[in-house]
Parts: C-alpha cells; sequence; structure tokens
C-alpha cells in the first residue's frame, strides 16, 4: 500500500517552480514516518500488521479481530465490506517497519518501528512525560446544582436480556459473548443517550454496529455540553460522509 503510495506521488506532476520550501526538521520528519506507519484504529505503529485484499487498508491484527467477528463485515476505514478470508498478513510492511527507524519521543533513542512499541513501554523519560501530564481540573469553579435529569451515560443495559451496569466495552462484550446470533432488531442504548439519539430507532445488525461505533467510548470525542443543534448538524454531517 505504501509502496503504491510514493508511485502515485512521483508520477504526480510537477507544479510551477517557485521559491524552495524549508526542509521539515528531523523531529517532523520522524513523526511523519511514524504516523505513515500507524494503525487507523489504535493509532500506534502497526503491531502483527494485515491487510484488506480488497481495499488495501492495514491495521494491526488484534485491533482488526474484533470486524472479523461479524457476519458480514466492513473495513473500519472505508467502510467497504469485505472476505474475512482475504485478509492477510501485511508482509512488506513488517519489511519495512524493521528497515526504518525513528527516535523515541521520550529519549530520542533510534529505534526501528517494529520494536518502537516495547522500547516506548519501558523507556523511563515515556513514563516520566506520562506521569507529569496535567490533571484535569475545571475551568471554572460552579455552586449550581446538578440536574437530576442528565441522562445516565456510564452504563448502559442490554438490549437483549436486559443485563444492568454494563460500560461501554463490557456492553461490547456481553453482546458478543451471549447474543451473536440473536436475529431481533434493538435500540442502541449507547446512541439514545446521546443528545442527538432517537430512543425508537432499532439497528437492523446491532453487533456490527457495536463494533464498528463503540468500540472506544464516546467519552473521548463528544462534549456533551454542546447545544442540541450543533449536536444535530455534527451528527447529520457524519451520516452524510459515511454515505
Amino acid at each position: 500500500m505504501f509502496r503504491s503510495l510514493l508511485v502515485a506521488a512521483a508520477q504526480r506532476p510537477q507544479g510551477p517552480a517557485g521559491p524552495p520550501r524549508a526542509a521539515p526538521g528531523p523531529g517532523a520528519a520522524a513523526e511523519a514516518l511514524e504516523a505513515q506507519f500507524s494503525c487507523p484504529i489504535c493509532l500506534e505503529v502497526f503491531h502483527r500488521a494485515v491487510g484488506i485484499a480488497g481495499c488495501g487498508h492495514t491495521f494491526c491484527g488484534e485491533c482488526l479481530q474484533p470486524c472479523l467477528q461479524v457476519p458480514s463485515p466492513l473495513c473500519p476505514l472505508c467502510r467497504v465490506p469485505f472476505d474475512p478470508k482475504k485478509v492477510e498478513k501485511a508482509s512488506s510492511v513488517e519489511k519495512q517497519l524493521s528497515s526504518y527507524k525513528a527516535p523515541c519521543r521520550g529519549c530520542s533513542k533510534k529505534v526501528t518501528l517494529a520494536k518502537m512499541r516495547s522500547h516506548v513501554s519501558s523507556c523511563a523519560k515515556v513514563q516520566e512525560q506520562m506521569a507529569n501530564c496535567p490533571k484535569f481540573v475545571p475551568v471554572v469553579p460552579t455552586s449550581q446544582p446538578i440536574p437530576s435529569n442528565i441522562p445516565n451515560r456510564s452504563t448502559f443495559v442490554c438490549p437483549y436480556c436486559g443485563a444492568r451496569n454494563l460500560d461501554q466495552q463490557e456492553l461490547v462484550k456481553h453482546c458478543m459473548e451471549n447474543h451473536r446470533n440473536d436475529p431481533n432488531k434493538v435500540v442502541c442504548p449507547v446512541c439514545s443517550a446521546m443528545p442527538w439519539g432517537d430512543p425508537s430507532y432499532k439497528s437492523a445488525n446491532f453487533l456490527q454496529h457495536l463494533l464498528h461505533r463503540h468500540k472506544f467510548s464516546y467519552d473521548t470525542f463528544v462534549d456533551y455540553n454542546i447545544d442540541e443543534e450543533a449536536a444535530l448538524q455534527a451528527a447529520l454531517a457524519l451520516s452524510l460522509s459515511e454515505n
């Protein structure tokens, strides 16, 4: 995949001559290299990379695994259906990971990309940086009472069996283990708790919906204080981009 991108870039027609651009610094070049070989799901350097034959997208083997557990899997990146039997080890990517080196974001030691994950997990400088990350504090303290009608967006009820107090990841795991073959159309309890959620909409393939939409928590991406109109506009934009 990356080789084809390089070939396409080399064949792209050159624009009109202009003033020479400053070459990117070594830090920027290293970040670009690491980003080029990062999994679109976990955003880390590929680990045991696998590729989807149809669309050519590459992921960590473990990151793609949940998508292979549904009857009609879709590529997490482009949403194109694919045959799970045509997911193969990305040998060319693995070779490049073993060939290219980049500096550690903590100690700056040059490490092959194939070993970057294990190095970062044991690098004292990286651990120090993580320990010194600022803790979240409210911007402005408030004495106003907390409204009592705020929907519960921390735990959810299984729409199949009514099991309670499941967080988002537990809900995914519970449904995959206990309701994988349940054909009933159900309302997604996570989406219905959101400001833009429709509590009457039933998903035709709830398990696939869970794996593609709720593998990660909405808390990472959603500002719950956003006004309802803006939330609806954002949801509409997301829906149009998927179509």
